[in-house]
């Protein structure tokens, strides 16, 4: 089923998709936003300086009854589709503002709550409140720990800044500093990075990599056909791509391997015939879901930064299951890969692999997410380098000596 104008995916019909034989993915991934704000601002924030101000109007903290209902409806979810794992990310905003004692409850009501399922817990934090009171309590429930942090002190710095715009590298490389020690580094995740092209791609990820990261994930900032990301201008030049083949080409040549990068090893398992395990590329369901602080349920918060109310739909964990989620046609829509894309994407050579790219950026007034990323040249430049670079690497250990 393709849909042709309109503003995708409102017109999608998901009945008939069901009375077609499709059948939706359980959700697998919940995100609990368990805090609504954050101690620092940085400007590219999806949260707080897209479109989308809901933030505002959100309790600042998820209330422990709301928490409970959210564990509730997981617990039910993951029984219904007898799901043996699922991940759960407590996130915000910054979600340590929450507290030692409300995290601990949050963890220790999932834990008990799912005591057949096996539950990875993972905290997405800026690092600048990490102490070792937040670490014991982590190691104590095995939660992982991963941490955003964009490069070198100037590269960081220039984005990631406390509200009276002082930088916070160095807060943050201070609660790296302990999780990488020997007491708690097997609780370290890795780090997340959003790029810049102002930045030198070669020493940003070496100056990430310094820190041992067990894996690293790139993100494009983002942007919309309406709303472009910063050097995205509306031609075939390539500069995202460029960057991260850079990147990409410093990592693949290293003589061991160094670290994983999320973003590549998808590329190369999508080039290798293997299923996309990301929804930044290629068409495997997202089986992801959000949990606002209010108890609202919605699609990925990434969405927030196409327009106003892109995230949200009309469900409450007080009324509503996680199956009800499914049915929302912009879950359906992440869902049924090919099927979803436009077009232009469809006559593309690459369409398997890429599958448009995120979501969020595919955005246009009049045509809604029914278009190519707005990303769509760097992708295609990025992939092709990949697969050449895999195509020579397989041609060499076929050669005979």
């Amino acid at each position: 089923m393709a849909v042709h104008g309109g503003e995708w995916p409102s017109r999608l019909d998901v009945q008939a998709l069901l009375e077609s034989g499709w059948r939706p993915t359980p959700f697998r991934e919940f995100v609990l936003k368990i805090h609504s704000r954050c101690n620092l601002a940085c400007d590219y924030c999806y949260m707080y300086e897209s479109p989308d101000q809901g933030w505002k109007t959100q309790p600042r903290r998820m209330a422990r009854t709301t928490v409970d209902l959210a564990v509730s409806r997981i617990a039910e979810h993951a029984h219904a589709h007898r799901l043996p794992a699922l991940t759960v990310v407590l996130h915000g905003g910054e979600p340590l503002l929450a507290g030692v004692e409300h995290l601990r409850h949050t963890v220790t009501a999932l834990r008990a709550a799912l005591p057949d399922t096996r539950v990875a817990v993972q905290v997405q934090t800026n690092g600048t409140l990490l102490d070792p009171v937040f670490l014991d309590l982590f190691a104590a429930l095995d939660v992982r720990v991963g941490v955003s942090l964009d490069g070198d002190a100037w590269a960081h710095d220039r984005h990631r800044t406390r509200r009276d715009g002082g930088g916070s590298h160095a807060d943050v490389l201070r609660g790296l500093d302990l999780l990488t020690s020997p007491r708690y580094r097997p609780l370290f995740g890795g780090l997340l990075a959003t790029i810049d092209l102002a930045n030198d791609p070669v020493v940003t990820y070496e100056a990430l990599l310094a820190h041992g990261p067990p894996e690293i994930d790139f993100l494009l900032p983002h942007g919309t056909w309406d709303l472009p990301p910063p050097g995205r201008p509306p031609d075939l030049s390539t500069p995202y791509g460029d960057w991260l083949v850079k990147v990409f080409d410093r990592w693949y040549g290293a003589p061991v391997r160094e670290t994983r990068i999320r973003l590549f090893g998808e590329i190369l398992h999508l080039l290798l015939g293997r299923p996309s395990r990301s929804e930044t590329i290629g068409l495997s369901p997202v089986a992801v879901v959000v949990v606002e602080t209010n108890g609202r349920i919605e699609q990925v918060d990434s969405l927030k930064s196409a327009f106003d109310g892109a995230s949200r739909t009309p469900l409450h964990l007080a009324r509503d299951s996680f199956d009800d989620a499914l049915l929302v046609p912009g879950v359906a829509a992440r869902q049924i890969g090919a099927r979803a894309l436009s077009p232009a994407c469809l006559s593309c050579d690459l369409h398997r692999v890429c599958g448009a790219g995120l979501y969020p950026h595919r955005h246009r007034s009049g045509t809604g997410f029914h278009n190519p990323s707005v990303y769509c040249p760097d992708l295609y430049r990025l992939i092709t380098h990949t697969h050449q670079t895999l195509t020579t690497s397989l041609t060499t250990l076929r050669s005979p000596p």
